[in-house]
């Protein structure tokens, strides 16, 4: 699976851990940055990320910021883009499952890199539920065009 991951500052090392995880995991990994830990702003490698997923170019995104709030705001408005703070094994499966999420958003400084991974693995592995769940979609993505 092709993955856009991006971070700022305080999300860098959890970020650098999990771009590694993927990668031994055959995921190919688009790193948009932060490529170090000077202060970074957050709207930049989510608006990045969130490009490329809603164009296309990459199946998935993965951000971490320090709480991951700042990430989650500015992604989700990209249209296209579901992003979700995940801040627990069931909300990982959940936000795919029944919201078709397609961005992860992970908050460095709540969260272990072991538990991250865990969550970002179930993220990546579970399907999209359809059924009930797709007309919740549409009426999301109905509000993103304006048509609500």
């Amino acid at each position: 699976m092709r993955i856009a991951v991006g971070s700022d500052h305080a999300g860098f090392t959890l970020k650098e851990y999990l771009e590694e995880a993927l990668r031994g995991c055959g995921h190919e990994v688009i790193d948009l940055g932060a490529h170090d830990e000077q202060s970074a702003d957050y709207p930049d490698f989510a608006g990045e990320v969130a490009q490329l997923v809603a164009a296309g170019a990459a199946e998935r995104g993965l951000l971490v910021c320090s709480t991951g709030i700042g990430m989650s705001i500015a992604a989700n408005k990209v249209p296209g883009i579901r992003a979700a703070l995940v801040t627990n094994e069931e909300a990982a499966r959940l936000t795919r499952a029944h919201n078709d999420s397609n961005v992860i958003v992970l908050a460095a400084r709540y969260t272990g890199a072991e538990t991250a991974l865990e969550w970002l693995e179930i993220f990546l592995s579970t399907p999209f539920e359809g059924g009930r769940h797709e007309r919740r979609v549409a009426k999301i993505i109905r509000m993103e065009n304006g048509s609500v």
